[in-house]
């Protein structure tokens, strides 16, 4: 004849369940912190870069011969610089606000990179920065820029305002768990203790110290 255990088996704990939940969340949010850095900083280096490349080459028609003319990537267009670096500040802000303010940053984050990049691509074939160069170097306001070609240079600037972009679609997704920074170097207005020093009255020393820090030596 079998016996039954009253005792009921024991069980793992309460709080093992929500730590084991909570530790692919905590991992996925720094990865993603890491993530939307890393595509930031990147793209904007890259942006800045590759805007000071020569985007286009043409000459101009002087005399009897053709004087040959360049123009880089802020000549053309100065859109995608400026947001790249609308977008590294937006990427500072990011973690600085919380909530909404959170919100909007990470949105102005990924306008950026999506502004810069849609200005690059439809600035790859421009002629009109070569044309007034051309106005320039030979002083006839009819001038048009000749054997007008382009580099890869706008496309590698989209490329990193793509990075941009998606530094923004990190942070538009993932960005309610990210910490701010500051919540525990803010002061709240009111006046901190200070903890008296012991002074010993028979070193010198010591009582001019008390002095200096405006306490009373004898109390």
């Amino acid at each position: 004849m079998g016996y039954v255990s009253a005792v009921p088996p024991p069980q793992p704990p309460a709080s093992a369940a929500p730590d084991a939940a909570e530790a692919p969340d905590s991992k996925s949010g720094r990865r993603s912190v890491a993530a939307a850095l890393l595509l930031g900083a990147l793209g904007a280096t890259v942006v800045l870069l590759a805007s000071g490349r020569v985007w286009a080459r043409g000459s101009a028609a002087v005399g009897g011969g053709s004087l040959p003319l360049t123009a880089d990537g802020r000549a053309v267009t100065g859109l995608p610089a400026a947001l790249a670096i609308v977008g590294l500040a937006a990427l500072v802000a990011v973690f600085a606000v919380r909530g909404r303010g959170r919100l909007l940053v990470s949105g102005l984050l990924a306008l950026s990179g999506l502004g810069g990049a849609l200005s690059a691509v439809a600035s790859a074939d421009d002629h009109r920065a070569l044309d007034e160069r051309a106005v320039t170097a030979t002083a006839d306001t009819a001038a048009r820029v000749g054997e007008l070609t382009h580099t890869a240079w706008p496309y590698v600037t989209a490329c990193g305002c793509v990075l941009i972009l998606l530094a923004g679609l990190l942070a538009l997704r993932f960005g309610r768990s990210w910490p701010a920074m500051g919540g525990r170097y803010e002061r709240d207005g009111s006046p901190r203790r200070r903890t008296p020093v012991a002074v010993d009255p028979d070193r010198p020393e010591d009582l001019w110290k008390a002095l200096d820090r405006g306490e009373d030596p004898t109390r």
